[in-house]
């Protein structure tokens, strides 16, 4: 009677994974970073789905309703209602003196703000990574005159420059006694930011190629004959993709802060066009008697910076982990 040997185990075979699935599986393990993707995610879809809002909810971001419709505003041009004159009919309240929806108001001036912002930070990234990348890798000459142009961009002062810079664009398209249009003011803006908000990225993308080209696989890809343009996009920018997306995540929100502001003190987007900051300037009128119609712009700009913040720092743990916070 012969004894038969057990048959052996079939073991799966070990299945690698891309560096891009294995920084997805991180960042899904990053709570604070899933969640403030899902709020940047809402903000974003806010912006683009602002007219179907609107025409949802039945109410559009210049029309007067306090002016038009009696019992809303008192003698003072204050709500009747409490709370801002939250209702049914106005979820967010009504602003002050005119009576417009606030909420059509935040939504519109979300769709404003960001437009600017993802515009500008688009720029900025395409302009960073040429320049910083170009001077890093040809190094010499080229890398000198770029460096220098760079340090004389920044030493402009950055909050004086945009004020002083933002009239002067408008006062070359437009005379001083017509009316700046929305679309020019809009189109200033966002020249005016990417002029001057490149350099950080760019200078920051010259140290990481500077480091990166002298490093073996460089070496071992001029060798063999590729060209410049190869060793960059096959070689160079899949190990920027970290600081790219990091400065990137950390751009746009700063860019809207700035637009909130240029707007605030009148150099930026101005009335009837909605806009977070024109919402933070009609407010600090108001704050002192009606201090709602600008909590809700005052949260929905917290809430926005610290979720993108939040992303940044997820995304760059999830890029490196070694990083950990």
């Amino acid at each position: 009677m012969t004894s038969s040997s057990p048959a052996p185990v079939a073991h799966p075979e070990p299945v690698g994974r891309s560096p891009g699935q294995l920084m997805r599986r991180r960042f899904k393990r990053d709570r604070p970073g899933v969640v403030s993707a899902y709020v940047v995610t809402f903000f974003f879809l806010v912006a683009l789905a602002a007219p179907l809002i609107a025409k949802l909810y039945g109410r559009n971001p210049t029309e007067t309703y306090g002016l038009n419709e009696p019992g809303l505003l008192n003698e003072f041009g204050y709500p009747v209602k409490p709370n801002g004159g939250i209702s049914g009919d106005f979820w967010f309240g009504i602003e002050p003196t005119l009576g417009r929806d606030v909420l059509t108001q935040l939504v519109y001036g979300i769709r404003t703000s960001l437009l600017i912002a993802a515009a500008a930070t688009v720029l900025c990234v395409l302009t960073g990574v040429l320049i910083g990348v170009t001077a890093g890798y040809l190094g010499g000459r080229t890398d000198y005159l770029l460096g220098r142009f760079i340090d004389l961009l920044l030493a402009f002062p950055s909050q004086l420059s945009f004020i002083a810079f933002t009239p002067v664009v408008y006062a070359l398209f437009v005379s001083p006694e017509k009316e700046t249009p929305t679309y020019l003011r809009v189109l200033t803006l966002i020249l005016v930011l990417w002029v001057l908000g490149w350099m950080g990225l760019a200078r920051l993308l010259r140290g990481q190629v500077l480091s990166l080209r002298e490093r073996e696989f460089v070496e071992a890809a001029r060798v063999t004959g590729a060209s410049p343009w190869r060793i960059i996009t096959k070689e160079l920018l899949p190990n920027l993709w970290t600081p790219i997306l990091v400065q990137s995540t950390l751009m746009l929100p700063s860019f809207v802060t700035i637009e909130a502001g240029l707007s605030f003190i009148g150099v930026g987007i101005v009335e009837p066009t909605p806009d977070w900051g024109r919402m933070f300037a009609n407010g600090a009128h108001y704050y002192e008697s009606d201090i709602t119609y600008i909590f809700f712009p005052g949260l929905a700009m917290i809430v926005f910076v610290v979720a993108f913040n939040l992303l940044g720092d997820s995304v760059r743990d999830a890029f490196d982990p070694r990083t950990g916070r």
